[in-house]
């Protein structure tokens, strides 16, 4: 499949999951940001990447060699792992470990890629959990969080 189609797909997809989460409401405001932000966030983003494949040049423009499968299919049992260890670890403890191997898929060293990774799950923990206070899972580290 080409980049193009691929994009062109992404953005029918975004445009679709922007239209279905608009329904989306909470019958309790429990929250303050709400159930519809985190679908139209991802629908933005999917849009976004998808037109950026549609308009980018071609990887030939650049001299580059068409991509390997490795980094995509790490990319997606990374994924996976995480949806698995996400209650039992911890948002921020799955996010780290699942940059680690999504770091290194694409050329960063174990060292950047964990630092990285923790980098993203405490930033994007304080992000969600205090600015956004949507409630996300502590799981190993309820300890040190106060059992929460």
């Amino acid at each position: 499949m080409s980049d193009r189609l691929l994009g062109a797909i992404c953005v029918v997809a975004g445009a679709g999951m922007a239209w279905a989460a608009q329904g989306y409401a909470a019958a309790i405001s429990y929250e303050p940001v709400g159930p519809r932000a985190f679908p139209m966030l991802l629908a933005g983003l999917l849009a976004a990447a998808g037109a950026w494949l549609v308009v980018r040049p071609s990887a030939q423009t650049f001299g580059m060699e068409r991509a390997h499968y490795k980094p995509f299919l790490m990319s997606v049992a990374a994924v996976f792992i995480y949806a698995g260890l996400f209650e039992t670890l911890g948002f921020t403890l799955a996010t780290s470990l699942m940059a680690l191997p999504v770091g290194m898929a694409f050329g960063g060293s174990w060292k950047q890629s964990l630092a990285g990774g923790i980098g993203i799950g405490l930033v994007l923990f304080l992000l969600f959990d205090k600015l956004l206070d949507v409630v996300l899972p502590t799981g190993l580290l309820s300890f040190v969080l106060g059992g929460r």
